[in-house]
């Protein structure tokens, strides 16, 4: 990160930082011009009043008109109620919007998340890349929140200067009638001893923030350490058994006592880190002094009146403070635009999967109404990523449309993997798989997936409605939501829910949610399938958390459940097998037998008896 920063050039970091500007744009609207034009008055109004009390402290101690201090009195307090107001508004809208900003930002990673490859989204090297960028945006605001926070000094800063000139200017071309005060020497010597003052809060901030990059690097392990021991194994449900019949505090009790101890060694960090500020600080003072000097000695020789000492004296400390924050806005942006950066090059890992053009066919068979789709995997080999062993070994199969289909094998012999490569979540390493004759690598990839309900053996279900998770959206038809409960043997539970289909699942946003049992969020899942309608469903292991009465009421339903589709299951439990027109035995990421239930367990040197006489030997 500090090498990236010091070789970042100005054009460069310009880039990084539009760029920054056009995310927050699109994530955060309105917030960045919100602040800007809050800071904008917030640092005018000052600058008003300081001008008009000069006037009128001018206008007492020579004419004393009574109109004059009236109508300045007036504008003054007109200004100051104006912005007063316009600020509390600003003020009140940017606080919502940056309340809900790391909410959006959270929306930048997930939007990434969903555009990746998946099989990036498994790359070792590309999840440390991701947790690294959330870690420096989360944790500490690097990058984009500070180029929200820096919006605000940097308008206070430039438009502090801007002012500031404007209303000193007079201070320098005023004449006392006295050579040695009245020439350009003094001027110069002052603003030179102002920016010095700016160019040390840069040097002390880039030391400090030097400290503090040091610290981040070697606390990441803290924070993290934190938030799974501090929170995460106290508070998660999921772990809350298990923590109290094993004892496992005693694990984050030494834990947190090392966390402690790095606490306490953080105090030579603190003390680092504030002390190269307090030495700019001190400068800092002395440079006003000198300039609190001068205009008390030109007002002494008659060059201005009394006032102008307030407007001259406020406008210099702030003409100082505004380049100080400058000088730290430029330093900082150095130090955020490498964090930016190290954001973009994440946000810019490029697809590599061809997402094709053609859109799918909608072929219809005569007899249904359902749509006529044939997959064939011709050849197909398959090794993951990095390695080199193979996990499917030429495999060559057709799926018949209407036909169930039933997948069976050993852990490890490629199931899973097989209908990854079907759900085209991967490509296959060698030979290809073609849906209606055609590559599906040349089909629209969203229109590929439309065609597939699929029931992944480790599915999730969302802490949404009944009727939302079913639907996987917020936008159903309550009918077919409560048709597919009931295709699945939902209706008992379903009758029971106090708000129907509305039920919250979970109690994560509901207090009245119910936590479905295994087998019923099973079913469930099983629901989404079926409500989806998609030609092809796919199930793994659909019946593996459903009691034995419960997997036969799923199965005296099955043709119900799959209706005219294509169904794909993956089991290993081979009574389900016996439902399916066609049974494809895996064995080390080969096919080794197929055909139905019948013929293969007739074969008894086959693996399909092998593996049919372990289970039944168990209900004999």
């Amino acid at each position: 990160m500090k090498k990236r920063k010091n070789q970042m050039s100005l054009r460069r970091r310009f880039e990084v930082t539009m760029r920054g500007f056009r995310i927050l744009r699109q994530y955060c609207p309105g917030l960045v011009q919100g602040r800007a034009l809050c800071e904008l008055i917030n640092t005018l109004q000052p600058f008003t009043a300081i001008w008009f009390s000069a006037q009128i402290l001018n206008e007492l101690s020579k004419q004393r008109r009574i109109k004059m201090i009236v109508l300045y009195v007036a504008c003054v307090v007109c200004i100051h109620f104006a912005c007063v107001v316009l600020c509390g508004v600003l003020s009140r809208v940017c606080s919502e919007k940056e309340s809900q900003m790391w909410s959006w930002f959270g929306k930048i990673f997930a939007d990434k998340q969903m555009s990746m490859d998946y099989v990036d989204l498994e790359n070792a090297g590309i999840r440390h890349q991701k947790q690294q960028a959330q870690e420096n945006l989360f944790m500490f605001g690097n990058g984009l929140a500070q180029l929200v926070w820096g919006t605000s000094t940097l308008v206070r800063s430039v438009v502090s200067i801007a002012a500031a000139i404007a209303m000193t200017y007079t201070l320098f071309t005023a004449k006392t009638g006295s050579a040695v005060m009245d020439g350009w020497g003094w001027g110069v010597l002052l603003i030179g001893c102002i920016m010095l003052g700016g160019v040390c809060h840069f040097k002390a901030y880039v030391k400090e923030n030097d400290v503090f990059v040091r610290w981040c690097r070697d606390t990441v392990w803290f924070n993290r350490s934190y938030d799974f021991f501090g929170k995460e194994l106290y508070m998660n449900m999921d772990r809350a058994m298990d923590v109290r019949i094993y004892r496992q505090n005693a694990v984050a009790e030494r834990m947190l006592d090392r966390m402690s101890k790095k606490d306490a060694e953080d105090d030579k960090v603190i003390f680092q880190m504030a002390v190269y500020p307090a030495l700019a600080r001190l400068l800092t003072g002395l440079v006003n002094a000198a300039c609190y000097l001068f205009v008390v000695i030109k007002a002494f020789y008659g060059a201005f009146g009394v006032g102008s000492i307030v407007q001259y004296v406020s406008a210099l400390a702030r003409l100082g403070d505004g380049m100080q924050e400058l000088n730290f806005m430029l330093a900082d942006n150095a130090v955020y635009c490498g964090y930016l950066s190290a954001l973009f090059d994440y946000l810019d890992i490029p697809g590599k999967k061809v997402q094709g053009t053609i859109p799918v066919e909608k072929r219809s068979l005569c007899d249904g109404g359902d749509y006529e789709y044939e997959i064939e995997f011709r050849n197909v080999s398959f090794h993951y990523p990095g390695t080199k062993q193979d996990v499917l070994k030429n495999v060559s199969l057709k799926f018949q449309v209407g036909k169930r289909f039933a997948i069976v094998g050993m852990n490890g012999s490629g199931k899973t993997t097989f209908v990854k490569l079907l759900c085209r979540l991967y490509d296959p390493s060698e030979g290809v798989i073609l849906l209606n004759g055609i590559d599906i690598r040349k089909y629209a990839y969203h229109e590929y997936l439309s065609i597939f309900s699929v029931v992944f053996q480790d599915f999730r279900l969302f802490a949404f409605s009944l009727a939302q998770n079913v639907a996987a959206g917020t936008v159903y038809d309550a009918k077919r939501i409560v048709t597919s409960l009931n295709q699945v043997g939902f209706r008992a539970r379903l009758m029971q829910m106090p708000d129907g289909i509305e039920t919250s699942l979970y109690k994560d946003f509901e207090s009245g949610g119910i936590a479905p049992s295994g087998g019923e969020a099973q079913k469930i899942a099983l629901a989404r399938a079926v409500y989806r309608n998609a030609p092809f469903i796919i199930l793994d292991e659909p019946t593996a958390a459903l009691d034995p009465v419960a997997e036969a009421e799923v199965y005296e339903a099955f043709h119900e459940i799959v209706g005219g589709r294509t169904a794909v299951f993956i089991s290993h439990r081979l009574s389900s097998c016996k439902f399916c027109d066609q049974i494809i035995v895996f064995h080390e990421g080969e096919v080794v037998q197929q055909g139905t239930h019948r013929e293969l367990a007739a074969q008894t040197d086959g693996k399909y008896a092998a593996l049919w006489n372990a289970q039944a030997q168990y209900y004999t």
